[in-house]
C-alpha cells in the first residue's frame, strides 16, 4: 500500500482542478453497503414473505447484474425493478451517513489555496440531495457533477468528454480521488494528470489498496496542499 510519502507525488503548484467523487471517497461507504446489502433486502423480505437470507438471494444477483452500468447508481430505476420507494428507504437510515476523516480539513484547505473543487458522482441526484443535507458539504464545490445528467457513468469515457466539454477541464492540472478501480483506470485512460485512489472506503472494512495507483486511506496525507499551493 503506498501512503507514507504521497505528499511528494501530489505537486500541488501545478494542480488547480480537483476531481472528487463521493461514495467511498468523501463518505463513508458502510452507509452504501449496509443500505444495499442488509436493509433493502430487508423490507424486500418483509413485503414479500420471505427470510432475509432468501431475500438475498432473490436481489443480490439483479443487483449484480447493472454493477458499472448507469443503472447501478439509478434510484428510479431500482424502484421500479423492486417496487421500493428506495429514496424514501435511505432515509431510515440516514443516522449511517458520515463524512471520512480528514475530509473538511482537505476542502477547506483546497478552498483556502483556490483550488477548483468539483464534486464528479455516480450518485443518483436524490441520493445527492440526501447526502448534502446530511453532511453539509455542498458549500465546498465549485458544481457537482452527476453522471445521470450526462446518461453515462464514470466508467465510460464518454463521461469525461462531457465532463471535459462542461468545466473546460485541464486534465493536466487536474487531480482525481475516487475509490472504484473502474473508475480510476477509465480517468487515466481519459489522461486525468494526478490520480489518487481511496483503499479505506469503508470504515467497516479493511484496507484494501487499488494496484496501479497512489493510494490513501484517508485525506490526512494530502494535507500538505497547503504548503505546496
Amino acid at each position: 500500500m503506498e501512503q507514507a510519502g504521497v505528499e511528494a507525488k501530489i505537486d500541488w503548484s501545478k494542480i488547480d482542478t480537483v476531481l472528487l467523487d463521493m461514495d467511498g471517497t468523501l463518505l463513508d461507504l458502510n452507509f452504501d453497503l449496509h443500505f444495499w446489502m442488509e436493509y433493502m433486502p430487508l423490507v424486500f423480505a418483509n413485503k414479500h414473505n420471505l427470510t432475509h437470507e432468501e431475500a438475498k438471494d432473490k436481489v443480490y444477483p439483479i443487483l449484480r447484474a447493472e454493477e458499472g452500468k448507469l443503472h447501478w447508481y439509478c434510484l428510479d430505476y431500482w424502484q421500479k425493478i423492486f417496487e421500493l420507494d428506495i429514496a424514501k428507504l435511505k432515509e431510515d437510515v440516514s443516522h449511517l451517513i458520515q463524512i471520512h476523516p480528514f475530509v473538511l480539513e482537505f476542502l477547506e484547505q483546497a478552498r483556502k489555496h483556490n483550488k477548483r473543487i468539483y464534486l464528479v458522482t455516480n450518485a443518483h441526484r436524490k441520493t445527492i440531495r440526501l447526502k448534502m443535507r446530511i453532511t453539509n458539504l455542498e458549500c465546498y464545490f465549485d458544481s457537482i457533477i452527476c453522471s445521470h445528467d450526462y446518461n453515462i457513468a464514470k466508467e465510460d469515457q464518454g463521461f469525461w468528454h462531457k465532463l471535459d466539454e462542461s468545466i473546460n477541464l485541464d486534465k493536466a492540472r487536474s487531480i482525481f480521488f475516487d475509490d472504484s478501480a473502474h473508475v480510476l483506470k477509465s480517468a487515466k485512460k481519459f489522461g486525468i494528470g494526478t490520480i489518487v485512489a481511496i483503499s479505506k472506503p469503508s470504515s467497516k472494512i479493511k484496507t484494501k489498496p487499488i494496484e496501479g495507483f497512489v493510494n490513501i486511506e484517508t485525506f490526512e496525507h494530502t494535507l500538505p496542499v497547503k504548503s505546496h499551493a
